[in-house]
């Protein structure tokens, strides 16, 4: 029940990072403290006063983006919790819970994705493995339903089906019920073995904090937020019309703080890693405002800097 787990874990973390990053606790204790109450708009304004004496406190950001998943402010808890896998890699429940997330958008790549780097960075986490079985018992419900659907005389896909509890033994073939919380259906690639060194990873391994990245470009220009936006561009990104870099990013700054109700979205992203340093993403852009639509093909070249996928050019048939 792979949406429930996103609570399961807050205890685990709030300890297990204090071990982990320093961190000033009275802020983050006043907001736990009024979390626990149900006191979420109080909890979270504790935290934006704790993020802004100390803003890598891990426990008070993971909090904070346990609290918008429940006030279902998803795009904001996506948010948090990539940054939280971009700044501490070794932390595996922001992971788990960018897959409660994403399954909840039915981004059930993202959440296979999601799961298995939270494995690869503590290979002991069971609730990741669990979660991770949901997923995969979700993708099978799914590709024996397409099965029926193609053949409606398929036995074998209807027997296999109805013990995966997809159908009511012996019903007409229809849409296959949600697991619990979860539902279904991701395409399936083989889990990462535990401890494989991060040299060898395959364009899937690492497809899971691109995508995450490139969601977090997208809600920091929808947000108007210059200072995050660019931080997403490497030291070597070349602007587009080949013009100096500090004029681009002054023309992005003046643009970005007049934006108001901007929203930008990315459809359908694929990742291309051309080695261990170096990858490229091609998605749909969809940029909407108050006056103004408009939908672009875009690819991003990235490069690996300090752990970091940043953005060295952007390629979309005008800029």
């Amino acid at each position: 029940m792979l949406i429930h787990r996103i609570l399961l874990v807050l205890a685990f973390v709030l300890s297990a990072v204090a071990a982990r990053t320093a961190s000033c606790a009275d802020g983050f204790e006043e907001a736990q403290a009024l979390y626990r109450q149900g006191l979420r708009d109080e909890a979270l304004a504790r935290i934006e006063a704790q993020l802004q004496r100390n803003p890598r406190d891990a426990r008070s950001r993971f909090l904070q983006g346990v609290i918008f998943t429940e006030q279902g402010r998803d795009a904001q808890a996506i948010a948090q919790f990539t940054s939280l896998t971009q700044d501490f890699p070794e932390m595996p429940e922001p992971y788990n819970n960018l897959a409660v997330l994403y399954a909840s958008q039915h981004n059930y790549q993202g959440a296979r994705e999601a799961l298995e780097m939270a494995i690869r960075a503590h290979p002991d986490y069971a609730t990741a493995h669990e979660n991770l079985g949901d997923v995969y018992a979700a993708l099978a419900r799914a590709s024996y339903q397409t099965a029926l659907e193609l053949d409606k005389y398929n036995r074998s896909a209807r027997g296999k089906l109805e013990r995966l509890g997809g159908i009511e033994p012996g019903a007409a073939s229809g849409e296959i019920p949600a697991p619990a919380a979860a539902a279904p259906g991701a395409p399936a690639a083989a889990a990462v073995p535990a401890g494989q060194p991060a040299a060898q990873a395959s364009p899937m391994d690492v497809s899971a904090p691109i995508r995450a990245m490139v969601d977090s470009w997208a809600q920091a220009w929808s947000r108007g937020d210059a200072s995050a936006y660019l931080s997403h561009y490497a030291p070597a990104f070349h602007p587009p019309g080949g013009e100096a870099r500090s004029t681009w990013e002054a023309q992005r700054r003046k643009r970005l703080d007049q934006v108001r109700g901007v929203s930008v979205t990315v459809v359908s992203p694929q990742v291309t890693l051309e080695n261990a340093d170096r990858a490229s993403v091609s998605f749909r852009q969809n940029y909407a405002s108050p006056t103004f639509k408009r939908t672009t093909m875009k690819t991003l070249r990235l490069v690996r800097v300090d752990g970091r996928w940043l953005i060295e050019r952007e390629i979309a048939p005008t800029n």
